[in-house]
């Protein structure tokens, strides 16, 4: 495959490791940490792809309008309105549903700053859809990319967060002191709010 040799080629250039081999199933949800810095989204979209994997976006609807529209649509963006009563979670399960075979690919800090809860709807997408949690990193010390095992997620998020909290916890961002801790909002804060 073409775009995964220039992925791969890409990221020895600028000095990266891919490591790991993209897991045998037609559908999953890819979460990425730590996410600090800008360039952990071209620097993991390179692993994606040098791994062999079309990672789906879900960008807002209303960015598939020009003049990224062209770009998105065919990057298989799958497409979000927040206007609908449907939550996010919601649109991208019923995604999976139609999908015979289909990557989201997101980050579960929702931004690069400190946050001190991760959002959980990546979570619950995989638990909707029946799909397992692939691991996805960059290890900026090592300068190292690839996915890490793969988690079906239980039901138990607090069990099932510890997995993946155990996984991450020597995976080190550009901006350490911008890595969020990996752990649910508890209810009493969590309220109505959906992720």
């Amino acid at each position: 495959m073409i775009a995964q040799r220039i992925a791969r080629g890409i990221l020895r250039l600028l000095g990266w490791t891919l490591v790991s081999e993209a897991p045998d199933l037609p559908k999953y949800v890819v979460i990425g940490a730590p996410h600090t810095t800008n360039w952990d989204l071209p620097i993991g979209m390179l692993g994606l792809i040098g791994l062999g994997i079309k990672p789906t976006l879900v960008v807002k609807h209303t960015l598939l309008r020009p003049p990224l529209g062209w770009l998105l649509r065919a990057l298989g963006s799958i497409p979000i309105d927040r206007s609908q009563r449907r939550n996010f979670v919601d649109q991208v399960v019923a995604a999976y549903k139609e999908a015979d075979e289909l990557v989201v690919a997101l980050t579960p800090e929702g931004t690069r700053r400190y946050t001190p809860y991760w959002k959980t709807g990546f979570y619950y997408i995989a638990l909707g859809a029946g799909v397992p949690i692939a691991l996805a990193f960059a290890d900026y010390p090592t300068r190292r990319v690839g996915l890490g095992p793969t988690l079906y997620p239980t039901g138990d998020i607090e069990a099932d967060m510890a997995v993946i909290a155990k996984f991450y916890v020597d995976k080190t961002g550009k901006r350490p002191e911008k890595k969020s801790p990996i752990r649910v909002r508890p209810p009493e804060i969590e309220g109505a709010v959906s992720d």
